[in-house]
């Protein structure tokens, strides 16, 4: 079958206590993300794309074989208002607008506010080789001090970043929960709406009708409900995923039922990024095999502007293929447990692993 595609993906976040990378030198994020990149392609994902924090410099790594892992799709840095999701300040830091005077957050993140500084942002992400732009439009669980129903930047700021990335060929996909969140980044242009866990009828059939796609990443709730306490996530974000775990289902039954372009992404940081595939079983509630590996293959090749390139298996395409012990149609399973019943990745024609030996 084609080799599987993640379009929700932090390769350099290997902390789920993300304010622990304002100490780490970049060096050491990116030498930390080789594992996790590893893991990945021994999963069957051949291509992933990052929505904040991997750079041009990872991705030719990958490409030149520099590191092993998956293709790479990246936004560079994702992009905050002041005290958005992505501003990892303290409460008790202040200073110029940044990410706190921090060199390991500042890979991750810009944060920014008004048009010129959005424009000036989204440039500098393109001029440094994104191939999408990442917004926070609204609050988030990671983060610790905004309401999660908080809406982030304004309408003028969101139609800003578009017109810059579509003027680019490029696009904006963006994080957002709540279905006003969601209609505002819709309203401005946005192509791809990530989480999307408090969407309503209404707003779904919106993203239906433009054409846009929802990234659900039900995978990071529920592994942050299992393990985050236990890793060290703070009480107020772990009521934060509680709220937004409990619509995850529903939020794809929602989707499914408006005709919506849903996705296939995975959001884990840190240890959790081992989870990846049971963001499988965890839609299998909703969704048939069939409508999750397509999510997985063809609708995120599309997502990727790679139609005819990516996520399938025909004269011409990209030669990503992997080898299932097994028909995933009928068993979900066999894309768990690392990629045990994966036994063989190809990658652009290359075989880059081989257990069948």
């Amino acid at each position: 079958m084609p080799g599987l595609i993640d379009a929700h993906v932090h390769v350099m976040i290997s902390e789920l206590n993300i304010g622990k990378l304002k100490q780490m030198p970049a060096t050491l994020a990116a030498l930390r993300a080789g594992p996790i990149l590893s893991g990945m392609l021994d999963r069957g994902f051949t291509t992933v794309r990052d929505t904040g924090g991997a750079d041009h410099g990872l991705k030719e790594a990958l490409a030149s074989g520099v590191v092993r892992g998956p293709r790479l799709f990246i936004a560079g840095r994702a992009i905050s208002q002041t005290g958005g999701h992505v501003d990892y300040r303290e409460r008790t830091e202040s200073g110029p607008v940044g990410c706190g005077c921090c060199s390991g957050l500042d890979l991750l993140c810009a944060v920014v506010d008004g048009v010129p500084g959005m424009l000036a942002a989204v440039r500098e992400q393109l001029r440094q080789g994104a191939d999408h732009i990442k917004l926070t439009v609204s609050g988030g669980v990671a983060s610790p001090h905004d309401p999660l129903e908080s809406l982030q930047f304004t309408p003028q700021e969101i139609s800003a970043a578009v017109q810059a990335a579509t003027d680019w060929g490029a696009y904006v996909c963006a994080h957002a929960y709540s279905s006003a969140a969601i209609s505002r980044a819709l309203d401005c242009g946005v192509r791809s709406i990530e989480h999307g866990n408090m969407i309503d009828a209404k707003t779904a059939q919106q993203a239906a009708e433009q054409g846009a796609f929802v990234v659900p990443t039900l995978v990071t709730y529920d592994c942050l409900d299992r393990f985050g306490a236990e890793l060290g996530m703070s009480e107020a974000s772990r009521a934060k995923n509680t709220k937004v775990l409990q619509a995850g289902v529903a939020s794809l039954e929602i989707c499914k039922a408006a005709g919506v372009r849903l996705g296939f992404g995975t959001d884990l940081l840190g240890p959790l990024h081992e989870h990846q595939s049971r963001e499988f079983l965890i839609r299998s509630e909703v969704l048939t095999p069939a409508e999750l590996l397509r999510s997985a293959t063809l609708t995120n090749a599309s997502l990727l502007q790679r139609d005819g390139q990516l996520g399938i298996v025909a004269e011409g395409a990209v030669a990503d293929l992997i080898v299932v012990d097994g028909d995933p149609l009928s068993d979900l399973a066999l894309l768990q447990d690392g990629g045990a019943h994966i036994p063989l990745v190809m990658q652009a024609g290359s075989i880059v692993k081989n257990a069948l030996l």
